[in-house]
């Protein structure tokens, strides 16, 4: 592919990032792979609407913020077809339940689930539901999922280019790897959004965007010398809950 097609951003690019981050079903007239991924955390945007308008309902409905929450995060989940989630299951289970990395990764492979990933998961829907009940009881719905739905999503541009792949034949043997341009393009793409929904807040979660992609960069290339698919979706859940504890924190 040739450079300077990786530093453009076109519109199809969104529609490929929903489709390849979400269950949302689109037609696409092209492909560009790595040099859309730029556009990944707009996919972000798609899901946090999502779980703002069912969120939103709820409260309308009268059924609480607790309840809306577990609902807003529920329709979040389906959406993506609890990608990010498996991710971060199956890291939590190959990275503490081998003692090689080849071992690791073999565990990471496997379908089946066990204990490390079990718990991570449950930390995982806990702290989210309890910070977005927090937030939607301080009347705080569209913004953060919105914001954090974007900026959570730019560590996996992030790591996927700037780590290589732990094992060959994978996310990025498959995809390619995307460039400087294209993180950069992410993380500007995430922060205007979280300016427009977060305010100065946006700062913070930008802190802690970088903070998520060195510590699980750091983290992966120990346990399993690399990245792989679950290593992506294991970063975004590390920032999703990171930045909606902080906006709990300066919010509610």
């Amino acid at each position: 592919m040739d450079k300077s097609d990786t530093s453009q951003m076109r519109a199809s690019d969104v529609a490929e990032a929903i489709v390849l981050l979400t269950r949302i079903p689109l037609r696409l007239k092209e492909t560009r792979g790595v040099a859309g991924a730029w556009a990944w955390p707009l996919a972000g945007l798609v899901v946090g609407l999502i779980g703002a308008v069912v969120g939103t309902v709820g409260l309308w409905l009268g059924f609480g913020s607790g309840l809306a929450a577990g609902f807003a995060l529920a329709a979040m989940i389906a959406a993506t077809g609890a990608m990010h989630e498996d991710g971060l299951a199956d890291c939590a289970d190959g990275f503490w339940g081998g003692y090689t990395a080849e071992r690791r990764l073999e565990i990471m492979k496997d379908s089946r689930i066990g204990t490390y990933g079990v718990l991570a998961l449950v930390v995982s829907v806990l702290l989210r539901w309890a910070a977005l009940e927090a937030l939607f009881q301080n009347g705080y719905v569209l913004g953060p999922l919105l914001a954090v739905g974007v900026v959570s999503r730019v560590p996996m541009v992030a790591v996927m280019g700037l780590l290589g792949s732990a094992r060959k034949g994978g996310l990025a043997g498959s995809l390619g790897r995307p460039e400087q341009d294209q993180i950069m393009l992410a993380a500007i793409a995430a922060g205007v959004v979280a300016l427009l929904f977060a305010g100065f807040a946006a700062i913070p979660l930008a802190i802690l965007a970088f903070g998520c992609t060195w510590g699980v960069m750091a983290l992966a290339k120990a346990r399993i010398g690399g990245q792989t698919g679950d290593v992506l979706g294991a970063a975004q859940q590390i920032g999703e809950i990171a930045m909606l504890a902080t906006l709990v924190a300066l919010w509610a």
